[in-house]
């Protein structure tokens, strides 16, 4: 059950006042530019190889969001023809810290007892030139993509065990990230 502060969702970049960078950590390139297309402020994060530029939720890595959401939304755009990363730490009731990661990077799914691994595949705004459930560098005309997470599900499923909260967030270069929002509704593009 989602704490009174978080309901009916939390914006997670405005409740941490992102912008200010006194609850969140940046490294290497990482710059708040207005898009033009959708005319708001959003984070470009870029770099030689996913890991050298992050923006990172809470700052100190032994701190902990302490987010009860069920879903996690991630609006976000990978830059073309580059790879990304994105690692989320979760808590179980157990107290074990869970990270999962989604890249275009990983070529497959894999797991461990701390870690699941997930390849994603992005789609292109014209389907022709994107190849069908192949993970790879984003396409030239990449498009922006709603990632909507299942959090106690995903743990459940992969590693039988029951989802407490989420810990942090590290969010990689290559990609462009209008907003981060934790919820215990399913919101449904409209």
């Amino acid at each position: 059950v989602l704490a009174a502060w978080q309901r009916p969702y939390l914006n997670i970049f405005k409740h941490f006042r992102v912008e200010e960078w006194k609850r969140s950590a940046k490294e290497g390139d990482v710059a708040a530019l207005t898009d033009t297309r959708m005319k708001v402020t959003v984070y470009r994060i870029r770099g030689s190889n996913p890991a050298s530029s992050y923006l990172q939720l809470p700052r100190a890595g032994t701190q902990s969001l302490g987010l009860t959401g069920r879903y996690l939304y991630l609006l976000f755009r990978p830059l073309p023809c580059k790879h990304f990363l994105v690692h989320l730490d979760v808590a179980t009731e157990e107290n074990q810290v869970v990270r999962i990661s989604f890249s275009n990077l990983f070529k497959e799914f894999k797991s461990s007892a701390t870690w699941l691994q997930f390849p994603f595949v992005c789609g292109a705004a014209s389907e022709g030139t994107a190849w069908r459930g192949v993970p790879g560098a984003a396409p030239a005309d990449v498009r922006w993509t709603c990632l909507v997470l299942d959090l106690p599900s995903i743990l459940a499923l992969y590693l039988s065990r029951r989802y407490s909260h989420l810990r942090g967030v590290k969010l990689c270069s290559n990609l462009l990230v209008k907003n981060l929002c934790t919820s215990d509704l399913l919101f449904e593009p409209g």
